[in-house]
């Protein structure tokens, strides 16, 4: 904010002048101006001294509003006098006159766009408040939903910890639960322990190959490090309900030797839409001469909490596609012409783990991995409105491939009525 005064000296195309005699002539004009503070001003028409009958009134495109100019005709010269702040508009006024005016009347000399979080370096909360905004500005939520999207910004990871995982060679293994996937072939052999994260959301799900050989399957679940300020959680009352007998229609065969292994593919799921998963567990049932594989969830239930939307189901996207070779090339061909999906955007990995995406593998993919589908089926961020909680799953069998499906909810908490008493008017 303040004032400017400033000289413009425009040469015409057909001036004969070399720029640094035009350069001599703005110096000489500046000083008379600006320098001179015994004489009144330099008038404008002044400027060049005994030419003061050809000067006359132009415009430059450069200049930002009505200024005063003058024109010399025999050195094809034009100059622009333009001032902002102070009485801008009395172009008779002295420089040395106009600058006393400006401090009561200061306007817009230059502006420059600051990040907001700039103006409070040193007050306490400044970081929170930055990476809010960058949350904001990266993920775009609905500004209706922004308080719940930001409580739900927390780290994440993955559970067991890489660290607790047995790494190096065991004397005896931890579970002698298995599935024969065919008469000659590897046995495919279940890890059993519970997975259990407390009292933090669980955001996403994924069966993973653990072991030296890669060959015992498991459950991994990603969850929040702690617990969203709006959310209270409690145990599930029907977390240990076990049914007495399991229907028999969701029975499906598994591996190369079907009569032998099966897997349950009922969904798994809270009888309270209010309540999320917490802990998952898989477990191996002989059934006489069958072993089933079945998957058991650990819920909890959010307090005074009410459902957004409607529940989704999603499945892994690797298995999408269930046609053969000749018809997925043709609606492929006619459905790429009519609609071309936008790419999914890269997701941003901020875990400074050593290994984030788990410990290292075998250069060798293993030979299991064509009866298990390791996709990790998760939600963050990046999928509006960003803070979606795992509700329920279940195992499914696609094209003899092992996998999961999982059931999103939208949980938001309601504020008890007695928070905000109705003001009673006599």
């Amino acid at each position: 904010m303040g004032g400017k005064d400033v000289i413009y000296l425009k040469q015409q195309h057909s001036s004969s002048l070399q720029p640094a005699v035009v350069q001599k002539r703005l110096k000489d004009m500046s000083d008379r101006r600006f320098l001179d503070a015994n004489e009144h001003d330099m008038n404008i028409k002044a400027a060049y001294g005994k030419d003061k009958n050809d000067a006359r009134e132009q415009r430059l495109r450069f200049v930002e509003s009505s200024p005063s100019s003058s024109y010399c005709s025999k050195e094809d010269l034009v100059m622009v006098v333009k001032r902002r702040g102070g009485r801008e508009w009395d172009k008779e006024m002295p420089h040395i006159e106009w600058i006393n005016t400006v401090q009561l009347e200061p306007d817009v000399i230059s502006m420059s766009f600051l990040p907001i979080t700039s103006l409070l370096n040193g007050v306490p909360g400044c970081g929170f408040l930055n990476h809010a905004i960058n949350l904001y500005l990266r993920y775009k939520p609905p500004i209706e939903e922004l308080h719940q999207f930001l409580e739900f910004q927390l780290p994440r990871q993955w559970a067991p910890v890489y660290s607790d995982l047995p790494l190096g060679p065991q004397r005896k293994r931890q579970s002698s639960a298995s599935l024969p996937l065919s008469f000659m072939g590897p046995r495919l052999y279940v890890c059993t322990s519970m997975v259990d994260v407390g009292e933090r959301p669980v955001t996403g799900l994924r069966l993973y190959l653990e072991g030296k050989k890669n060959n015992m399957l498991a459950i991994h679940l990603q969850h929040l490090c702690s617990l969203p300020q709006i959310l209270q959680l409690q145990d599930d009352p029907y977390n240990h309900r076990t049914p007495e007998s399991y229907d028999s229609k969701y029975f499906e065969p598994f591996g190369s030797w079907k009569r032998f292994s099966h897997v349950y593919t009922e969904p798994v799921e809270s009888d309270d839409d209010s309540s999320i998963v917490t802990g998952a567990q898989l477990h191996v049932s002989s059934h006489g001469l069958r072993k089933i594989l079945f998957l058991r969830l650990r819920f909890s239930k959010v307090i005074n909490a009410a459902l957004v939307k409607n529940p989704e189901w999603e499945g892994s996207r690797n298995l999408g596609q269930k046609s053969g070779l000749i018809s997925t090339l043709i609606s492929t061909h006619f459905s790429t012409a009519a609609q071309k999906p936008a790419p999914r955007p890269a997701d941003v990995n901020i875990n400074s783990a050593v290994y984030p995406g788990g410990p290292p593998v075998p250069v060798q993919a293993p030979k299991l991995l064509k009866f298990v589908d390791t996709a990790e089926m998760l939600r963050g961020p990046q999928d509006t409105p960003g803070y979606w909680v795992v509700s329920g799953a279940k195992l499914q069998l696609e094209r003899g491939k092992l996998s999961l499906r999982v059931k999103y909810s939208l949980l938001t908490a309601m504020v008890p009525d007695d928070e905000y008493p109705l003001d009673e008017h006599s």
